[in-house]
């Protein structure tokens, strides 16, 4: 395939590097590749240009640099967070979350669930909506830590994490929040101080793959969570992946920049696409909140058929979507935020992600609303199930 025919909606799985970004790399992967541990002057140009990116991300998320742990990836940074806070009280063995987390999170739980902590999964609606209510009956001083995410991968719900915060503080807990979908996407300001930790993750905001950062609030009690030198002051080892981090500035800069268009043309570009295939295929079902969510996701079912035959078909038109989270692609098993939605089985398989970013055009999206309805009455005219 070639990449002058693709149209590419799956952003909520990887963006594009954007120009600018590797703009900025390049001359830390050819020129000013000194090692920023280095006591020389070579080292300092790298050095500096760490801290420089430290400030840029800093600058988005409203927080202050020495807050800014810079990680290899979102999901060491959600796992470092949840770690630290049960290393950091050995009394709470309770952590909350909600059913429809991120495996970052889940998988976590999972196995901390077998070395005997307690996992309270808070349920969601048939709009993928949290209730407030149930947080504030489940969080206990039992509990070390609630993680709720930013923002969901697979149906773009926000959630208000702001007050849960603050309900997890009432009971003298942590809050986590994995925010790799919401920044840059979203407005997000930490000046408030309710949030205590945040991941994020370069490569939802065209930064490069292998870069992260964790959101650490001034004065929460974090242990070092990779051992060896005294990288990231002293809490995360390992010579720092120099060019990644100038990237990931970049894109903080770039993401700051483009984040009414954000709002503005991709949202419009999602509500148009959203409309026309509801109008033009027939017993559509939208998931997820429509007042409360990211501007650039639309997950979609299209009941009595399979959503890898429908990716199958419009890949071939070079159109390039998802059925669910990337990191679950090839199982058998339905989303599991959607059936914790409850969506019924005759829509559970046929459903479509398509997640928009600045990149994408008016005529890419009309291209989609062209071929996409004449797949699914194809596949409907042979589905088992004759609808």
């Amino acid at each position: 395939m070639s990449t002058d025919t693709v149209i590419y909606v799956d952003n909520n799985s990887t963006t594009r590097v954007a120009p600018e970004v590797v703009e900025a790399m390049l001359p830390y992967l050819n020129t000013w590749y000194g090692n920023p541990s280095s006591p020389h002057a070579f080292g300092e140009v790298s050095r500096k240009a760490v801290e420089k990116a430290r400030g840029q991300v800093a600058a988005l998320l409203g927080a202050l640099p020495e807050e800014i742990i810079f990680t290899g990836c979102g999901t060491e940074s959600d796992n470092a967070a949840i770690l630290s806070a049960l290393e950091n009280d050995v009394k709470r063995r309770k952590i909350v979350t909600t059913a429809v987390e991120h495996p970052a999170i889940l998988s976590l739980c999972k196995v901390l669930q077998q070395r005997g902590y307690h996992i309270d999964y808070v349920p969601v609606d048939t709009k993928g909506r949290l209730n407030l209510e149930h947080f504030r009956q489940i969080v206990s001083e039992e509990t070390a830590i609630v993680s709720v995410m930013w923002a969901n991968n697979e149906s773009g719900n926000l959630y208000p994490v702001q007050e849960i915060a603050e309900i997890a503080h009432a009971k003298g807990a942590l809050f986590h929040t994995d925010a790799v979908q919401a920044v840059g996407k979203i407005p997000v300001n930490l000046k408030d101080g309710r949030i205590d930790f945040l991941s994020m993750s370069g490569h939802k905001l065209h930064a490069p793959k292998g870069v992260g950062v964790l959101y650490r609030r001034k004065g929460v009690k974090f242990n070092q969570f990779v051992i060896g030198g005294h990288q990231e002051h002293g809490l995360r080892a390992g010579t720092e992946n120099v060019p990644g981090i100038v990237g990931l500035g970049r894109a903080a800069e770039l993401a700051e920049q483009f984040l009414y268009e954000e709002q503005t043309k991709v949202r419009a570009l999602r509500d148009h696409l959203e409309a026309r295939l509801l109008a033009l295929c027939p017993d559509p079902l939208v998931n997820g909140d429509p007042e409360h969510r990211l501007p650039n996701t639309a997950n979609i079912s299209f009941k009595y058929i399979e959503g890898e035959s429908i990716l199958m078909l419009i890949n071939q038109f070079g159109i390039c979507a998802s059925s669910g989270s990337a990191c679950t692609s090839g199982s058998l098993e339905p989303s599991h935020v959607l059936r914790a939605m409850s969506v019924p089985q005759i829509a559970i398989h046929g459903s479509i992600r398509f997640s928009l970013c600045r990149y994408n055009t008016r005529q890419e999206i009309d291209t989609i609303i062209e071929k996409l309805p004449p797949v699914i009455k194809r596949l409907r005219e042979i589905s088992p199930y004759g609808r």
